[in-house]
């Protein structure tokens, strides 16, 4: 038993002076098994996890970094094959990340989006819905909402100075959030827990807020919209009535000064976990960070991932 006392020490030593995870702790922290990573390092070689002198793996917060981001292009729709060249050329920053990225996705997106503009322009509804089933039944969710059909949404939103434009939009507005609205009302039946999802004053449309909840919501959390215009005031009194498992805030615009102290205000208030969703959560995260508050983020799964860790008090805020 000694010996195996020993054996540990060198390693928990390495692991608090090198801030170095073992195998088993990467996975806790970012959902992966170990049949993955090991793949990811053997096949591809995207990580590589320093060895101890028993040949265990351990893993630097820059290889958890780097997988998180493996899990973010692979979540997007790039093949783990091609992950390693848009990696290798992330120094470059982020505009040739980008595309990469799109390089990498091919043209396929522009392709459907072109079809979906032409059925929005003829406001062909039964086309509509046939192009909405089909690229489900190609992509992921993520995928669908993130990188083909909000971006054909903001399009229309912001070209609507010609005559017709503004009824193009409205027509592909009210078929997306009736999608929507239907695919959240689906996975709220499946269970009476949830967690409440609620747009800053504001911040966001309507459809915005719909596609975050579908965006974080997963088989085992079932997320609840409150319409637009819910006062911030009252959500202490619906939590306690409701008593949600967390309240996640969201907000698609740039945080204001005060919103570090108006949240710290709120989540004294709240009886249940309180977070950040939105592109308004990636510009706030550095004043959240040290607080109770989380910052989910704005992308996909990565929402999602986070949400789940957070409810598992494994996230750092």
């Amino acid at each position: 038993m000694s010996d195996l006392v020993g054996a540990a020490s060198p390693v928990s030593s390495a692991l608090k002076q090198e801030e170095l995870f073992p195998i088993r702790e990467v996975c806790r922290v970012t959902g992966v098994n170990p049949v993955t990573l090991r793949a990811w390092e053997r096949r591809y070689g995207l990580i590589q996890p320093t060895r101890t002198e028993s040949g265990h793996r351990l893993y630097s917060q820059a290889d958890i970094e780097s997988v998180r981001s493996i899990q973010g292009w692979i979540e997007r729709g790039v093949a783990v094959s091609k992950v390693a060249k848009i990696l290798a050329k992330s120094v470059a920053g982020e505009d040739a990340n980008t595309q990469l990225y799109q390089a990498a996705a091919g043209d396929e997106w522009l392709e459907w989006q072109a079809q979906l503009r032409r059925a929005v322009s003829g406001f062909d509804a039964l086309q509509l819905e046939r192009l909405y089933g089909q690229v489900f039944s190609s992509y992921p969710l993520p995928v669908v909402f993130q990188e083909i059909l909000m971006p054909l949404w903001q399009e229309l939103l912001l070209r609507q100075g010609e005559f017709g434009q503004i009824s193009e939009w409205l027509f592909f507005d009210t078929f997306l959030r009736a999608r929507a609205l239907q695919r959240l009302q689906n996975l709220r039946n499946q269970s009476e827990e949830q967690v409440l999802l609620v747009a800053l004053p504001g911040h966001c449309r309507e459809l915005e807020l719909l596609v975050a909840g579908l965006l974080l919501s997963s088989v085992d959390i079932v997320i609840g919209v409150l319409g637009l215009g819910q006062p911030l005031q009252e959500l202490s009194l619906i939590c306690e009535r409701m008593q949600p498992q967390a309240l996640v805030l969201f907000s698609n615009q740039p945080p204001s000064d005060d919103l570090p102290r108006v949240l710290a205000r709120l989540a004294l208030a709240l009886d249940c976990p309180l977070a950040l969703a939105g592109k308004g959560a990636e510009l706030a995260e550095d004043s959240l960070s040290g607080s109770p508050i989380a910052s989910l983020g704005n992308e996909g799964r990565l929402m999602q991932r986070r949400l789940r860790q957070f409810l598992a008090g494994h996230l750092d805020t």
